[in-house]
């Protein structure tokens, strides 16, 4: 048993006995060395029945008892006076008091069941902790294992891999991030690394979070839609959400704006910390403002040939789903060329294992996905009416994060929630030109064409 757990054992059974420990000490006088300002009154477990022991200073003080108890004296046998000591000599001593020797015994004896009784007792140090105490101190105590929640080991994995994306982009673009580590009041937080007025990348923003919270009665009734495991006859239900969010805007009108996220959720009875139901979301996709049919190709190729190591119709479907959800319905076009997006993947789709694994793999094809083609564009010449143009397509990436994203529409509207990492995803230029129409037969106009009607890259 950790020392943490024997320690909040020993806090929380010293308030139901305070008294009785304290009338022992008095009555039995211990040297100096078992003397403490405070001591725990853990009752041994051998006692069946607690210890009143202020009865037996009572023994040795009243009258009545203390004529009726026979004293034996060095002449005949020797044995306990605790009015002469030990076997009946020395001075005499007042009434109630132990001889040194015998305080001591006692006293090893008694303080020595103490620890068994700790040592071997079970612990419930656990109960009333909400779900953020608990897994604080699971990560305190043992850290993070493959046995760990998969909450904590998502929160792992994405801390990790936010390291790794961040030294990698620190590579192409030559300077550093500004790293922000942050924490909510009722558990979790995040680390935001930012990288501004870089030397490739205008804005880039890699940021993961991790959140607790309370789902009240009306929420769950919604989320159960798609999500059967939830129970819909409680109050409320405790939320874990942990993901990593990317979002890079370069320079060059030639290199595209690429978005990346992959998160997990899960919801928990707050009666017992048990998990009720749990699901994996996330996609990437990319939006250049002048298109490039081999970029389109690799990025797509990348990612197609993750998912076909997972299931072959995971591609097809999140490829589609992606087109479907990264629109600007009030535009009638796409934000970009598209990638993968999935949601609320559970346990009807696979094991948590296996979908763990699947999110794992795409996360980290990021890197292989979209550094070459950074790289082949970075340094490409280009015009002042291409950098308008680069503008007016971020217009239309801002109106679909704060118009349409459920990502930002649900951290803007969760209660502490930080919105400096939330609004990264924003560029810092925008243009919003009235009736801007391109020019016929331009680039411009082929990139609108393929935004109204999705391609078929791979």
């Amino acid at each position: 048993m950790s020392v943490v757990r024997i320690a909040s054992s020993f806090s929380s059974s010293a308030s139901a006995s305070t008294s009785t420990t304290t009338a022992f000490f008095r009555a039995y006088r211990p040297p100096r060395y078992f003397q403490r300002s405070y001591v725990p009154s853990v009752r041994p477990s051998f006692f069946t029945q607690p210890v009143r022991l202020r009865h037996v200073r009572a023994a040795a003080t009243t009258p009545s008892l203390a004529a009726a108890a026979p004293r034996r004296h060095a002449s005949n046998g020797g044995g306990f006076d605790p009015q002469r000591g030990a076997a009946g000599g020395g001075p005499p001593r007042g009434p109630g008091v132990w001889a040194p020797k015998t305080r001591i015994a006692f006293g090893v004896v008694f303080v020595g069941a103490l620890i068994y009784s700790m040592a071997t007792e079970d612990v419930q140090n656990l109960d009333g902790l909400s779900l953020a105490e608990q897994d604080k101190l699971t990560k305190r105590e043992s850290g993070v294992t493959s046995t760990s929640p998969m909450r904590l080991r998502m929160e792992k994995f994405i801390h990790e891999q936010q390291k790794e994306i961040v030294a990698s982009l620190e590579e192409v673009d030559g300077k550093f991030f500004q790293t922000d580590t942050w924490e909510r009041p009722h558990g979790g937080g995040g680390i935001t690394c930012v990288l501004q007025d870089g030397n490739v990348f205008e804005k880039a923003g890699v940021n993961t979070s991790v959140v607790y919270g309370t789902l009240p009665r009306a929420a769950i009734a919604k989320m159960r839609v798609n999500h059967k495991a939830l129970d819909p006859d409680v109050e409320s239900l405790e939320f874990f959400a942990a993901g990593l969010s990317l979002v890079l805007h370069p320079w060059n009108p030639m290199a595209p704006t690429v978005h990346l996220n992959y998160r997990y959720f899960e919801t928990c009875d707050p009666r017992d910390n048990n998990t009720h139901a749990w699901w994996f979301g996330g996609g990437c996709d990319l939006t250049p403002s002048y298109l490039f049919d081999e970029d389109a190709i690799h990025f797509h190729k990348t990612i197609k040939e993750t998912c076909d190591r997972h299931d072959r119709a995971y591609y097809p479907r999140f490829k589609k789903w992606c087109d479907d959800y990264f629109n600007n319905k009030h535009r009638s076009e796409s934000r970009g060329i598209g990638g993968i997006f999935f949601d609320d993947l559970d346990e009807t789709e696979k094991d948590q294992e296996q979908l763990f694994a699947f999110v794992q793999d795409c996360l980290r094809a990021f890197i292989p996905q979209y550094r070459p083609i950074i790289e082949r564009r970075k340094d490409m010449p280009y015009t002042e009416e291409e950098k308008n143009w680069q503008q007016i397509r971020r217009g239309r990436y801002v109106e679909f994060n704060l118009v349409h994203d459920r990502g930002t529409s649900f951290g803007l509207n969760t209660p502490g929630s930080r919105v400096e990492s939330i609004l990264m995803s924003l560029p810092l230029t925008a243009r919003w030109q009235y009736m801007h129409e391109p020019e016929r037969g331009s680039r411009e106009e082929r990139l609108l064409n393929v935004l109204k009607t999705p391609q078929e890259w791979v």
